[in-house]
């Protein structure tokens, strides 16, 4: 079949925009540009938090700090913390002092964060992890001061409103500008992210922005569409039945889908301590370990049992082992939006990504659908098995429509024996210590889990789960005057676990619980 002329255009813009990215240079993350000072600022705990140094600011140029530091570091009396002083300005945590107006009720207080995780459009800085967005843009909060990827879909929720619906358009041109400039949608927007991605929620974010705003949207977006679905399936043409390359895994029948993934295979500059830790703990190659742990910051849930071989050690760790199905989920509603796309350009290509997406619908019914445990699991391709885990990554086929009525049925009565608990759900039951585990729960998870029964007429434990989230939020507003990162879903206590304490703001807790508690009245 030949492309008509205006395929053809898109074609060579895709083609010519792929070039350029391939071409231009990569900027470098801290650890590479700051080499061996970075690692000894991190392995001798100048910050308590990785992630501090990673952030921090060049006072003058990379060379000129470098050349300083090859200069002065042999000294009898060097002074390395006033020597990062001196050469860095360190960020500060801006969220974690902010509280509610006495007697403020929720839905106030989160109208007034907006402006206090709103930042303004970027200036860059040599040396800096920043990477300038072009347009105004919500951090979650707390220690994270930058866009977050998946986050963002989810922080939107509270932007559809008259008032900040600007905003939330701007988010999306940042996310636009992100694929064009990089190729993809980094984890954030920070040099230390763009080796990897987050869970591809773009398609998802323009198909809510064109039932808000018109299909108008979903064409304009399609070319950004298309790109980012070559960056997940970069690759896939040439595997070999039984053989993963990068984000692609083709398994032993032929079937094609996707794994989470990371370009680099070094310890995260923004948990560089924590992950040399973590390898040295195991007894496989420190790569490996450092790539699966990078592979999971990337599918959001860093850490949880779901990927660890025997369930409860971080060391254990095997990501890129695993097909993950909310991953395989969103890649479904990525190849539906570019076929809605095309179809409204009226292009006959549109057919051929219906069908993608068909086939890819089919291959997870086929392959995640667990008998046994009357649930979507994940899928061990080097085993060839499925995982025995219950985790809510299992909801995603509901929330987009994969799933068929009877397993959604399943799927509700084994989430009731499971993962529910009187304050919500929780990610998986196991209790490892690690924060993506029992007891917490999660905005964007409740809020899948909770729109995914609710598509599938479970209508009452889709409001059991939204009423016991939105006391727990509440609640602990009412006690702190903040609304968190995670809760403690049990009842029990506060949220635990993790590689950092937890944190105040927070974007993606109130954009889901404005959503339940405060959209529909206001």
């Amino acid at each position: 079949m030949k492309l008509k002329p205006l395929v053809q255009a898109w074609a060579l813009l895709l083609l010519c925009s792929a070039a350029l990215a391939a071409t231009a240079p990569q900027p470098q993350p801290p650890s590479v540009i700051y080499g061996d000072l970075f690692d000894t600022v991190q392995r001798q705990k100048v910050f308590t938090d990785s992630k501090t140094f990673a952030d921090a600011v060049p006072r003058e140029s990379p060379a000129a700090i470098m050349a300083a530091w090859n200069r002065e570091r042999r000294g009898a009396d060097f002074d390395l913390r006033g020597f990062v002083a001196r050469y860095f300005t360190v960020p500060e945590v801006r969220e974690s002092t902010y509280r509610s107006q006495a007697g403020e009720d929720v839905c106030a207080h989160i109208i007034s964060l907006w402006p206090v995780l709103t930042r303004q459009p970027d200036q860059p800085v040599a040396g800096s992890s920043l990477l300038p967005l072009p347009h105004r843009y919500v951090v979650p909060g707390g220690r994270f001061q930058e866009i977050y990827y998946w986050d963002s879909y989810f922080t939107m929720l509270g932007l559809e409103t008259p008032e900040r619906r600007a905003l939330a358009n701007d988010m999306l041109e940042n996310f636009a500008h992100l694929i064009d400039t990089y190729g993809h949608i980094p984890n954030g927007n920070r040099t230390y992210y763009l080796s990897r991605s987050q869970p591809p929620f773009f398609a998802a974010m323009v198909a809510r922005a064109a039932a808000r705003d018109g299909d108008a949207v979903l064409t304009k977006f399609l070319p950004q569409l298309l790109r980012e679905h070559e960056f997940w399936m970069e690759g896939a043409d040439k595997l070999a039945p039984g053989s993963a390359h990068r984000r692609v895994v083709r398994l032993r029948n032929g079937t094609v889908l996707n794994r989470y993934w990371d370009d680099r295979a070094t310890p995260r500059d923004e948990a560089y301590r924590e992950d040399i830790a973590t390898a040295a703990a195991s007894r496989r190659p420190a790569t490996e370990v450092y790539r699966s742990l990078r592979a999971t910051a990337e599918s959001g849930w860093d850490f949880s049992s779901r990927w660890l071989a025997d369930g409860h050690t971080l060391a254990t760790i095997r990501t890129v082992d695993v097909l993950p199905v909310d991953l395989n989920s969103l890649m479904y509603e990525q190849e539906r939006a570019i076929a809605r796309g095309l179809a409204l350009k009226q292009d006959p290509q549109a057919k051929r990504w219906e069908e993608l997406a068909k086939q890819r619908a089919q291959a997870m019914r086929a392959v995640f659908w667990n008998e046994q445990r009357h649930f979507y699991t994940d899928y061990l391709w080097r085993e060839n098995r499925l995982g025995d885990a219950v985790t809510l990554a299992g909801l995603y086929p509901l929330y987009f429509g994969v799933a068929e009525a009877e397993q959604a049925k399943q799927t509700a009565s084994t989430l009731r024996l499971t993962l529910l608990r009187p304050e919500g759900v929780v990610p998986t039951p196991v209790v490892s210590g690690e924060q993506w585990d029992a007891p917490n729960g999660w905005a964007p998870l409740v809020w899948m889990t909770i729109e995914g029964l609710r598509r599938y007429g479970e209508a009452d434990l889709a409001d059991f789960i939204a009423r016991g989230w939105r006391r727990e939020n509440v609640d602990v507003f009412r006690r702190t005057g903040k609304l968190t990162e995670k809760y403690d879903v049990t009842g029990n206590a506060d949220a635990r676990g993790g590689e950092y304490p937890n944190q105040d703001g927070f974007g993606w807790t109130n954009g889901v619980l404005w959503q339940l508690e405060c959209g529909a009245a206001r």
